[in-house]
This record gives structure tokens, C-alpha cells and sequence, in this order.
């Protein structure tokens, strides 16, 4: 069958700050889609990272269809009357817009969705963000689908051979999609290029080169360029076939060991090591670290197996002991450096304001 996975996520307010979902703003949005997507949906999944609620839906309505997104929109506007009711941080934060129309995008909330044939073993893994960037996926994708270190499937398996076709977008360009597609191992170091810089350019997706099976889908909207000013971090989320033309999925986890550096964090402002946690994992140090969950999941004829929380495991516990060390060495650091985002990308204007105000005071020393 023509499957269609859908992951919307949006913060819609919090506990405490930006904690995570309080109980009655979860419960609100998981009975909304439940009574109203009956007819509509095949199966669904909702949970959080961080204070962001997510929803997985399956269906054979296509992406950017106005039913389901229209579904994921009228959830998060009912859940925020429930935020609002408990004074939660941030009700309603990232529904940026008044009116629904006709697909989330632009409006807020972070969309990933893909449609494909479905395999008669289907495996995918849906991963969820918060404090964090879109670019935040950017070297863990690399290294998963263009690098043989990680993954040794781009030797071993034929169906690998030709490797992944990329699209890049260029997420400060505010007049459209502007993608370019790259392959690997042909256009690596041109796909290196841009990725080392998180900021602007993001995986949008990427394809198996031989067959054209679509593997990964990624959200890349910036809340800044739809808002025009700070009203919250990006917080990603990512969709990732897996197992026989695809990377296996410990081939696509295994790069978040890395813990590598992202922008987020505290105010949006600063560099942390990307955390992989357990799902429904709640903020905890500094707003945050940044993190991010993994969830696989089996699906047959659109129903959806429970999830398998891949970094519920003791060696994650490792790995979440090495970045804590890596995120309080970073910190040391306060406003200094690199442990700061630049000036360019800096989200709250505070700063911008007290160096333009500074500028003026500056004089000219004259030479004697």
C-alpha cells in the first residue's frame, strides 16, 4: 500500500518554564486526535521532548494534505486553551499564525513527512529535537548515509552502492525553497561544504541514488524568518527509513554518540552538545541540554507497532555522562567564545540593542 507517515510537532506551553507538557496538556491533544482523526488516520502516536509535543500519523492522504494537517493544527489550538487555563510558559508559543491555511507550514509548527510503498517489513525511526537547531541532524545524517566509518553498509550492502542523494536547503532564503541536490560519495566534499554550517543549510532530505526510495525527511522551517523576531527555538524533528536500501538503524543512531555541538540551548543562544535521551524526556540543565529521542517503530498496512526507545539502553547512559562533561567544559566558558552563538545568529535582540548603543560611544584615536 501508499503509506503516508506525518510527524507535526509544536510548543504549545509547559510546566514551570520550558520544562516539558504538563499531563492535562498532553491528555487534551491525545484525546483531540484520537475522537477527531478516527475516520481519518490509520494509526497515530503522541509524545514529547522537551516542552514540544509530537504527533506521528499514519494515512494514504499524501503530504501536505489539508485534512491532516488541518487535524494537527486544531489539536494544538485546543491544547493551548488547556495551557492557557493552567498558566503554562509559552501557551500557544509556535502557533504563529491566527488562521489555518491549508497546511501547517509557514504557520508554526514543525512538519517531517514522507509517502512511499510500503515494505513488507517496514522499519522507521522518528526522532524528536528540542533546544535546538534544524542543522542539529546535518553531521549525524552525513556520517549515517555518506560515511562508510559509520556506516558499513555503503561497503557491504550492494543495495547501498551507489549511495544517498541529498537536498540541502539554504533555510535563510525567505522567498522560497531554495534546494540544491548532491550526491555521495560524488558531490561529498561539496555536501561537506555546506553542512558544516548549521545555521543556514539543512538536510531537507535524502534518497537512495540507485533506487530513488526516499529515506529521510526532515522539518527546516525557522520560527525567526516566519515570525521575523525570536519567539523560540526551531527544536527539529526528523523521520529516517531503515534496513535494506536504507542505512540498518544502528548504522543511523550510532552517530549521535558523538555528542557534537549545536546552537540552542538557554535563550537559543548558546553551543551545547546534542544529548540523545529517553522519550518524553523533560528539560533538566540550563534549558536544557539540547536533545533528542529516538523512536523505531515496525508498521504493517499503516498500524504502527509501540515504539522502541533506542536510547533507553546503558550505553546511552555512558554516552549521556560524556556530554554532560563536554556541556559543563563548554559552559565554563559563561558569554565567552565559542561557548556563545555569533552575533548573526543570536535570538534574543537584548544584546544586538546594547552594541548598537555602545557603537555610538566609540571615538576615533587620533594619531600623534
Amino acid at each position: 500500500m501508499k503509506l503516508t507517515l506525518s510527524l507535526i510537532k509544536a510548543d504549545i506551553g509547559a510546566v514551570g518554564g520550558h520544562v516539558r507538557p504538563s499531563e492535562a496538556l498532553l491528555k487534551c491533544v491525545k484525546e483531540f486526535v484520537a475522537n477527531e482523526g478516527s475516520e481519518l488516520l490509520i494509526d497515530h502516536y503522541i509524545g514529547f521532548c522537551g516542552d514540544d509535543i509530537h504527533i506521528l500519523m499514519t494515512h494514504e492522504e499524501g503530504t501536505n494534505d489539508k485534512k491532516i494537517h488541518g487535524l494537527a493544527w486544531e489539536a494544538f489550538k485546543t491544547g493551548t486553551e488547556v495551557a492557557k487555563s493552567q498558566g503554562l510558559y509559552g501557551a500557544g508559543q509556535d502557533l504563529l499564525k491566527d488562521s489555518f491555511s491549508g497546511n501547517v507550514k509557514g504557520l508554526g509548527p514543525g512538519v517531517a513527512e514522507m509517502e512511499f510503498e510500503e515494505r513488507p517489513n517496514e522499519s522507521f525511526l522518528m526522532f524528536a529535537a528540542d533546544k535546538t537547531e534544524p542543522g542539529a541532524f546535518n553531521l549525524p545524517l552525513y556520517f549515517a548515509f555518506a560515511d562508510p566509518v559509520y556506516c558499513p553498509g555503503l561497503l557491504l550492502s550492494p543495495s547501498l552502492s551507489e549511495g544517498f542523494t541529498f537536498s540541502i536547503m539554504d533555510v535563510n532564503y525567505t522567498k522560497g525553497d531554495r534546494i540544491v541536490k548532491l550526491s555521495a560519495p560524488k558531490d561529498l566534499y561539496d555536501i561537506a561544504a555546506l553542512l558544516r554550517d548549521n545555521h543556514r543549510y539543512v538536510v531537507e532530505s535524502i534518497h537512495n541514488t540507485k533506487t530513488g526510495e526516499q529515506a529521510v525527511v526532515c522539518s527546516t522551517s525557522r520560527l525567526h524568518n516566519i515570525a521575523g523576531k525570536y519567539v523560540g527555538k526551531d527544536d527539529p524533528a526528523m523521520l529516517a527509513r531503515a534496513q535494506q536500501a536504507f542505512p540498518a538503524t544502528g548504522e543511523i543512531v550510532a552517530p549521535f554518540e558523538i555528542g557534537h555541538f549545536v546552537g540552542g540551548l538557554c535563550r537559543g543562544s548558546h553551543n551545547a552538545p546534542l544529548m540523545p535521551v529517553k522519550k518524553n524526556s523533560q528539560v533538566a540543565y540550563f534549558d536544557g541540554p539540547p536533545l533528542v529521542q529516538a523512536l523505531a517503530f515496525s508498521v504493517k498496512n499503516g498500524k504502527l507497532t509501540e515504539p522502541a526507545d533506542i536510547f533507553d539502553h546503558p550505553y546511552w547512559d555512558w554516552v549521556r555522562d560524556k556530554i554532560s562533561a563536554k556541556t559543563v567544559e563548554m559552559r565554563r566558558q559563561g558569554f565567552s567564545g565559542p561557548a556563545m552563538l555569533g552575533f548573526e545568529e543570536l535570538e534574543y535582540g537584548g544584546i544586538t540593542e546594547r552594541l548598537e548603543r555602545l557603537d555610538t560611544k566609540f571615538t576615533v584615536k587620533k594619531e600623534r
